[in-house]
């Protein structure tokens, strides 16, 4: 077992876990987007970021395993100010209208909002093409929503193995989903809709038949 400590508190672990899961063992809440359980960790969103004793810079918790006598802060004041700016960088490219969207009060992107206190939007600019897709008969996908999580990508190329969902370009230009001139609807999408079960914000959800 390795002994680490997480905000002063000394815990049990064994090797070979990550942070975040020390952490999720023991009750220790870290935000995060990217992570899933049982699947290989990306480490993308960065909001999981934590401080290490001793480390010149902030680790995502998700891929950075314990070491012996390993200090971790979780809420240090670094954290927060790195957290805080990441998720105002998350809603520079988000659409502001949780009142109208179907995920409002269930939507994980503002619940991280009320937990780090957001009460102003200091980064405003360019917005990324808004593509919606309802040619599916079961899925809508509103890339305006999409915060990058690749929580979409993992469930469908790792557990589901259809491989449809993708990250295409990169930078400002990044945007996921089947290839630039593909619909879901003309794809080879099976309509499992594990995408949207995993999805944290609005950018997916289940077409209403009614």
């Amino acid at each position: 077992m390795i002994n680490i400590t997480i905000n002063n508190k000394v815990i049990q672990v064994e090797e070979g876990t990550t942070i975040f899961e020390a952490a999720k063992q023991h009750n220790i809440l870290i935000p995060h987007f990217c992570y899933m359980e049982n699947v290989h960790q990306i480490g993308s969103c960065r909001i999981c970021v934590v401080e290490v004793e001793g480390g010149k810079t902030l680790m995502a918790s998700c891929v950075t395993e314990v070491k012996e006598g390993m200090k971790v802060h979780t809420n240090s004041e670094r954290v927060r100010n790195v957290r805080k700016v990441i998720y105002e960088l998350m809603l520079s490219d988000h659409p502001k209208e949780c009142l109208s969207c179907w995920r409002n009060q269930n939507c994980e992107l503002q619940d991280l909002g009320n937990l780090i206190q957001i009460s102003e939007f200091r980064y405003e600019g360019a917005k990324s093409k808004d593509v919606i897709d309802s040619s599916s008969p079961s899925i809508v996908r509103d890339s305006s929503k999409c915060i990058l999580c690749r929580r979409c990508v993992t469930v469908c190329n790792d557990i589901q193995g259809v491989g449809l969902m993708n990250p295409h370009h990169r930078g400002f230009s990044t945007f996921i989903g089947p290839s630039e001139d593909e619909l879901l609807g003309e794809s080879v999408c099976t309509n499992c809709g594990q995408c949207v079960l995993v999805c944290p914000v609005g950018a997916l959800k289940e077409k209403d038949s009614t």
